[in-house]
């Protein structure tokens, strides 16, 4: 056999070492993409080991991931305690405003090839227009409480709804488990404790069991979590640490039971704190909050006691502490070994992205999939990828701390004073300059998105494109008002949220 030959020979067996949601989503779409009879797919989890279970908030490209994987919506929402999210509300994060929406879908409708905000940019300074989310069918949705999947009519909003989900992120490893297990994917009850390596390259020969049991495959896929079982402490990867610029470092979790079960908001809430901000996730069943926080300015008994403070109802839980140091591994792609998920890096929850990020490191995974000769080009490319994604992500989270005139504590002084990549300082200098916005590099979050923050957090432009202009302020005013009374007539017409659930897809 040639070189080229042994080059081109399959994977025969892919080992994913841990569950959870990361490992289960990994092993889910493996098994749909590549069938029974392709390669062996098993996944290796200890019931002893407890799993991070407080991702339960997503972004639209969940829905994505669902249709890959050729999954019955309603089912899945039912089987998950979930409800639909349009969008984020943040509050308190400036002084001057009590709170603003990050929705999903756009503001308005460009005009002549002109971005919308800058039209409504010189009525809104002029006094002459409402707060920008008015003009977005998810904000004025999502605070009447309503929501329905997208209709065929047209040219209206409704025919283009962009959502996505709430829902218990253990009950989505459960349902996926089913799913993968029914497509041969094989689960082993077992703890890691020690990973070989092949002394003529320093790949991972299999990993050895806490009963002895001693398993081997082409390829692995480290699902461990903060732990890096695979990826950093066998192979010693490295880490880049991002701390500087993100310095929330923990997170206390308590469910709740509902105040009002009735009244289903379809958004995530975020809600600033004097360090940190606290997250409120509306499911069926319950009502999950949790404090993210900096452990320089908080100690876990005052997270606690800030939180329990703040919850709306019965506990339901013990407090669930995480801890973790923001960044990404030098390699996400390391020899024969891939990390999905926490174990790969982390920035924290703020924008929901946890999810998406493992969504989106095994569809880089399915279009690089190696043969077992693993060319070294496929790995670079998938690295680069992943840092520059993550990158990107880190730095429109980072937007939402630097650019605050909140300085009631060292914490905000701080987050104001911090040096900021230069990539995120040229965006917000385009931004004040002349209210641009561009998108780069197919990054994750578009112009509406970092529109929503900037403007949200209270960044004002100086001006607008000039080609505004162009039109009289008139006929500006006529086209805003025309889009805002569509917009308000969209949203008439939707059902609330909890009705939606009671007719399709409630648990």
């Amino acid at each position: 056999m040639t070189v080229g030959e042994n080059k081109q020979q399959k994977i025969n067996k892919v080992v994913i070492v841990g569950g959870g949601s990361a490992g289960w989503m990994t092993a889910a779409a493996l098994a749909k993409v590549l069938g029974k009879n392709y390669c062996k797919i098993q996944l290796i989890e200890s019931d002893q080991i407890n799993t991070v279970s407080v991702g339960e908030a997503t972004i639209p490209q969940i829905s994505l991931f669902n249709k890959i994987l050729g999954i019955d919506e309603n089912e899945f929402v039912k089987q998950t305690q979930g409800t639909f999210k349009l969008g984020i509300e943040f509050l308190n994060w400036n002084k001057k405003k009590g709170g603003y929406m990050h929705p999903f879908g756009d503001h308005g409708r460009s005009m002549h090839a002109i971005q919308f905000h800058h039209y409504w940019l010189k009525m809104f300074n002029q006094g002459l227009a409402p707060d920008l989310e008015q003009y977005s069918l998810a904000a004025v949705a999502a605070r009447e409480g309503k929501f329905m999947r997208s209709q065929n009519m047209g040219d209206s909003p409704l025919s283009d709804i962009n959502y996505a989900f709430h829902f218990d992120a253990t009950l989505y490893a459960k349902y996926l488990r089913k799913f993968a297990e029914k497509r041969g994917v094989t689960r082993t009850e077992g703890k890691v404790v020690d990973v070989s390596l092949r002394d003529s390259d320093g790949f991972i020969d299999s990993v050895i069991l806490e009963d002895g049991q001693r398993i081997n495959a082409d390829l692995f896929i480290d699902c461990s979590g903060f732990k890096g079982l695979l990826i950093e402490k066998a192979l010693n990867t490295g880490f880049e640490d991002w701390s500087d610029l993100l310095p929330c470092d923990s997170a206390v979790a308590i469910p709740c039971k509902p105040k009002d079960p009735d009244k289903l908001y379809p958004f995530t809430q975020s809600k600033a704190q004097k360090a940190g901000w606290i997250w409120r996730i509306p499911l069926q069943h319950r009502i999950g909050n949790g404090y993210v926080y900096p452990s320089k300015y908080i100690s876990d008994e005052e997270a606690v006691d800030i939180l329990t403070a703040q919850l709306e109802g019965e506990v339901i839980g013990k407090p669930n502490f995480l801890r973790w140091k923001t960044g990404i591994r030098k390699k996400t792609w390391n020899k024969n070994c891939v990390a999905i998920g926490l174990s790969a890096g982390f920035v924290e929850p703020l924008e929901s992205t946890g999810l998406h990020l493992i969504q989106s490191a095994i569809a880089k995974l399915m279009a690089l999939f190696p043969h077992q000769g693993f060319n070294q080009i496929d790995i670079d490319t998938f690295n680069k990828q992943s840092k520059t994604e993550l990158e990107y992500i880190r730095d429109f989270i980072v937007l939402h701390y630097k650019v605050t005139d909140r300085d009631d504590s060292e914490f905000w002084r701080h987050c104001q004073s911090m040096k900021v990549s230069e990539r995120l300082q040229a965006k917000i200098d385009l931004y004040q300059a002349n209210g641009r916005i561009y998108r780069e590099d197919n990054e994750l979050f578009n112009e509406t998105s970092w529109l929503s923050v900037m403007n949200g957090q209270g960044l004002v432009p100086s001006g607008y494109h000039p080609f505004v202009d162009a039109l009289t302020d008139e006929d500006i005013d006529n086209r805003l008002k025309h889009i805002h009374k569509v917009i308000q007539k969209s949203v008439d017409v939707m059902p609330l949220q909890t009705d939606f659930i009671n007719e399709n897809c409630k648990a």
